[in-house]
Parts: C-alpha cells; structure tokens; sequence
C-alpha cells in the first residue's frame, strides 16, 4: 500500500485529505495565521474548522500538494491518530480572564512541550483549566489539571467520547512544578502498563485507583499520606 502523505488523514470521500498544524495550549501567533492563510488561498482548501482541542484543521486538500503546503506552513504537525500526546486543551487563566486563580496558558504550554514526542499506549488529551469553572474540561480529558487559589489539582482517566468518564482526582493543591512532576509519573505509569490502544479512561478502569495510589501517588513526596489511603 502507498505511503500516506506526512501528518494528513484520508477524507470522507477517499480522495481529499486534511491536516493539523499545531497551536500549542491554542495559541497562534501572527505569522502562523498568515502563513496558514496564504496556503488555503494558493492551494485552494475549502475549509478551515477549529476543532474541540483549540486547533485548526485544514480540510480538502490533494494527496500530491500536502507535503508542499506543510513546507510552506513551516509548522510542526498537531497528531490526530498516533498514540501519543495530541493536545493540551488551556483556558486563557490569569492571563486575561477576571475568575482565573492559577496561570493554565504557561502551563499548558509546558506540559505540551515536555510530552508532545512521548510514546505512549494510545491517544492522549489534556485539559489545563485556571479555576474551578473548568474551561479546559479538565475532568474530561485523559489528563486534567485544574487551579484553584490554593494551587493545581491533577485529575487522570477522563474521556467524553461514547463511553465517557469523569476523570479521578489525583491530588490537589500543587504547586506547577509538583503538578508536572505528578503528570509525569502517571503517565510513565500508563506507558508502561497500558494496553495498545487503551484510552486511560479504560486502563483506570482495569486496573483500578487504588492500583494507581500504590504505584504511583505513595512515591510522589508532596502527595499527603491521608490522600492515599
């Protein structure tokens, strides 16, 4: 079978194929949306929709112009099946909204840039919220992290698909750098004992909270004991 061309998916009609340009926690800078402009004009692409996870999809393109346009974007692409991180999904937080408490656009741009190569079992999203109102659908997302004025809570095993689950709490009251850290260990948690193609929704199901309290939360030093057990 054919190559696929780089970062495109197959359309409905088996012809024409859309691509993802990234725009990390959603944002887009000038000279992206310039770019991203002027190669929907010269290669006539019938559509640009903004999806769920803050990012633009370019659909309608030819097989035979998409590597060319993905060298005139200039841009990285933004996965849409492959098993590893896909988005950080960030409300705008404290940097202009009046209810932010916690900063969720630098940490959303964080998290997306520690993770965005990791290989992991199967697809993955995550929500970064500044405050309780949960903008970001935190509890919603594969990963979930959520401001309050006290700090970050982590949530994991969320999905909204056609099974969905509201994801578990984690811990709450983090500083940035231990929500990180907590993000990283359960994800390194979920590389090594996921299943192909196991959403975490479902691999915390299998293998239950408690399993994760254990082997995960009991090593994270600022993670209460009485929040394990």
């Amino acid at each position: 079978m054919e190559d696929e061309p780089r970062g495109a998916i197959l359309q409905r009609d088996r012809e024409s194929y859309a691509i993802v340009p990234r725009t990390p926690a959603g944002i887009v800078s000038p000279e992206d949306l310039e770019s991203i402009i002027a190669v929907v004009r010269r290669y006539k692409i019938p559509i640009i929709k903004m999806t769920s996870g803050q990012r633009m999809v370019l659909v309608g393109m030819k097989k035979e112009d998409v590597e060319k346009i993905w060298n005139e974007l200039g841009m990285t692409v933004g996965q849409a099946t492959a098993p590893c991180v896909h988005y950080v999904q960030a409300c705008p937080g404290t940097a202009v909204c009046r209810y932010g408490n916690q900063d969720s656009l630098t940490l959303g741009l964080e998290l997306e840039e520690m993770f965005q190569e990791m290989d992991l079992p199967a697809k993955l999203k995550m929500g970064v919220s500044g405050c309780p109102r949960c903008c970001g659908e935190s509890y919603l997302r594969d990963v979930g992290v959520m401001g309050n004025a006290r700090g970050w809570t982590v949530i994991f095993g969320g999905n909204s698909g056609g099974r969905p689950r509201i994801g578990d709490v984690m811990a709450k009251n983090l500083s940035a750098a231990d929500a990180k850290d907590l993000v990283r260990r359960l994800l390194e948690y979920y590389r090594k004992n996921g299943k192909p193609r196991e959403r975490t929704a479902r691999f915390v199901e299998r293998v239950g909270l408690d399993a994760i309290k254990k082997d995960v939360l009991a090593f994270a030093p600022y993670i209460p004991v009485e929040e394990i057990h």
